[in-house]
């Protein structure tokens, strides 16, 4: 048992353990059900129970009673069967996992939380999903997201286009959720998509009362089903677990360690409010389900530097990257799409060797703008490709699928400045900023 201090004074005071049937009485209200274990020790205020409905609370222990009901090894509650079989009013949406807190069941004996996915997994644990298609799933890898890597990239791409091939009306992937906006971003520039393909995660794990993995889930579902047919991000639209946004996959970014609601558009609009029983538009400008063919484009080029410029920064770093055989470079400037003057002569020698460079702006919001001081001047000059208002981690991306297709420096400028997947406005909005 993992409880410590407070919380496990308070178990151990009526011989209770993990497993066991309990009622726990407060002033004002009454629970029965199981004592999980917990993920965190962190906290000594708060024992967490399984319901008899299949919710998990957590109860503060202050001014709480707590008597024993059963003892037991396994766990009185047990989950419905679910029926799985498919229904052919329902559309059919595959999930696919590369690991995560979201791909992740409980072990309700223990409250242990397992790195398990299949179908049954996840519709014990979200039936509601029935309601809303016919689910599969299947496992590509399961690692943390911080070790995803380029070829990993390309193994979920050709999984959703297996999916697709083999049928699927959209397809969710389940990611952690601290790099998936590199993944999305990459298969937004890897897949031509006639479905929706869903990225989704969790901030917080299932073994939690306040885990959003049940609601990213169904709605990512629900948004698989919908008639917008690109490579999206569906997670939580606030802290509270009313509804989720759906961003386009090149304009979503993390921006908060632990919010449920981290994940939000830059420099757009997200494109729909979605719940599990249906979707709002917010942005028409979208692509539509069965306008595009599927086709898989799925060459990447691995040795592309993204390098963030910082005061003192020594061009020996990108000297270095040109040394080692580094075949494009973006730099993640300051302000409108700056960096320091000593820079300049090792990025013209770049450009000179056929290497692409790129300039982004740490800014988030808004969008490079090179003419407007000298230096920006020079840089340009100096065969840098501005990118207008490309998310730093999607210039990246793109660079390093931009050179998968093309060796032809000039050919990879012409399609660093294109806009193919919606990942550059060409005006940008006060109005989508947040402060």
């Amino acid at each position: 048992m993992s409880y410590r201090g407070r919380a496990r004074k308070f178990l151990e005071s009526a011989s209770i353990d993990v497993g066991d049937m309990v009622r726990v009485e407060k002033p004002d209200v009454t629970y029965e059900g199981m004592v999980l274990d917990r993920a965190d020790d962190a906290d000594d205020r708060h024992v967490v129970l399984k319901l008899e409905n299949g919710y998990n609370i957590g109860v503060e222990i202050s001014d709480a009673m707590i008597e024993l009901l059963e003892k037991g090894s396994e766990p009185r509650i047990k989950l419905p069967p679910v029926e799985a079989a498919e229904d052919p009013e329902l559309p059919d949406v595959s999930i696919i996992s590369t690991g995560g807190t979201v791909a992740s069941i409980i072990d309700y004996r223990t409250g242990a939380v397992h790195p398990a996915f299949t179908a049954d997994d996840l519709l014990r644990a979200n039936p509601e999903l029935l309601d809303i298609a016919n689910i599969r799933g299947r496992a590509v890898f399961n690692i943390l997201s911080e070790n995803m890597k380029p070829e990993y990239w390309v193994e979920t791409a050709r999984a959703v286009y297996g999916e697709i091939k083999e049928g699927a009306d959209g397809v969710v992937v389940a990611h952690g959720t601290d790099t998936m906006h590199y993944t999305s971003a990459a298969l937004s520039f890897m897949l031509m998509t006639p479905v929706p393909v869903v990225f989704t995660g969790a901030q917080r794990s299932s073994d939690r009362p306040s885990s959003d993995a049940s609601l990213n889930i169904q709605c990512s579902v629900r948004a698989a089903t919908s008639e917008i047919a690109e490579v999206t991000v569906c997670m939580h639209a606030t802290m509270d677990d009313l509804s989720c946004h759906l961003h386009r996959g090149v304009k979503v970014r993390k921006m908060h360690t632990s919010r449920r609601d981290t994940f939000r558009s830059m420099n757009a609009l997200p494109l729909a409010e979605v719940t599990p029983d249906g979707i709002k538009i917010l942005e028409e400008n979208y692509r539509k389900r069965g306008s595009d063919e599927l086709e898989l484009s799925d060459r990447v080029e691995e040795r592309v530097a993204f390098i963030k410029s910082y005061p003192g920064i020594s061009p020996d770093i990108i000297k270095w990257h040109l040394d080692e055989g580094y075949r494009g470079i973006v730099i993640e400037g300051t302000g409108l799409g700056h960096c320091p003057d000593t820079l300049i002569p090792v990025i013209r020698e770049a450009h000179d060797m056929g290497v692409p460079v790129a300039m982004t702006s740490q800014c988030l919001n808004g969008r490079v703008n090179m003419n407007v001081y000298s230096t920006g001047r020079r840089l340009l000059q100096a065969g840098v490709i501005p990118c207008d208002d490309m998310l730093p981690e999607v210039a990246y991306v793109k660079m390093c699928w931009v050179l998968g297709q093309t060796d032809d420096p000039e050919m990879a400028c012409e399609m660093m400045r294109e806009n193919i997947a919606g990942e550059i406005n060409e005006r940008t909005s006060i109005a989508y900023f947040r402060g």
